[in-house]
């Protein structure tokens, strides 16, 4: 069963929830729901080619997809930036010291909703229907 549509239901759920969470200063969950947002999109896009993948990170799921279509240079190092995300927005320790509400601004923020709906439009453009 293709449940294509139901993994990029969730990830433009996910990128509406990170662009209320950056109305609401809080970036580094913003960045976090735009590399999730970004995960899902490419894994419903898996999902719907008939392609294994395993993992979180968005670039690797991506190198799998690029086995039968054509990836670009531009869409994969906007999955790799968001990548960056997956781990230190969640977690203390990934700093040194403070929390990762100290570490995000605004512009990784703004710069994580461009890439996660850029990702989003490239897999939709290649999910019939």
């Amino acid at each position: 069963m293709d449940r294509s549509k139901d993994w990029l239901a969730q990830a433009e759920r996910n990128l509406q929830a990170a662009k209320w969470s950056s109305k609401e200063k809080f970036y580094e969950l913003t960045c976090f729901l735009c590399q999730q947002a970004a995960e899902m999109a490419v894994k419903a896009l898996c999902e719907q080619k008939r392609i294994e993948h395993w993992g979180h990170v968005v670039s690797k799921i991506l190198s799998d997809v690029a086995e039968i279509m054509v990836i670009s240079d531009d869409i994969m190092d906007k999955a790799k930036a968001l990548d960056r995300f997956y781990i230190p927005t969640r977690y203390p320790n990934s700093f040194e010291r403070g929390a990762p509400m100290e570490y995000y601004t605004e512009r990784d923020a703004t710069e994580a909703i461009r890439y996660a709906e850029e990702i989003i439009q490239f897999c939709k453009k290649h999910i019939p229907g």
